[in-house]
């Protein structure tokens, strides 16, 4: 089973948004290219900018460093999310759990229907 954070915004927009736990690899490998998909574009600039500062380095350091940033990227992926709609006025509504975002949308939506209006959305 996996987790998931819902995150809902009300008013004239309603929208309802899941944002899965744990690790992400595709972040880990296609950072910024992720990044760009999910629209955290704050996340991107500190990305881009750590990258220059990395860039930088002397070259005995230079790719551990890249490396730590790509892993750092893979576990934090979820939190840049979180902060990005918290940020764009959602708000955290639980945690559901479900084998896949397909099945935790549904027991969401059955345990909470009043949030399946910003699912449609």
């Amino acid at each position: 089973m996996r987790l998931f954070t819902v995150h809902a915004r009300t008013g004239a927009r309603p929208a309802t948004r899941l944002v899965r736990e744990g690790f992400s690899f595709p972040a880990f490998l296609f950072g910024p290219l992720w990044l760009l998909w999910h629209a955290l574009w704050l996340g991107l600039l500190g990305y881009l900018l750590l990258a220059a500062a990395i860039a930088a380095l002397p070259a005995p350091w230079e790719n551990p460093a890249a490396l730590a940033l790509q892993i750092l990227l893979g576990l934090h992926a979820r939190d840049i999310q979180r902060w990005t709609l918290a940020r764009r006025g959602f708000t955290t509504e639980g945690v559901v759990a479900g084998r896949d975002e397909e099945e935790a949308l549904l027991r969401l939506v059955s345990a909470r229907p009043a949030l399946a209006r910003g699912v449609m959305a």
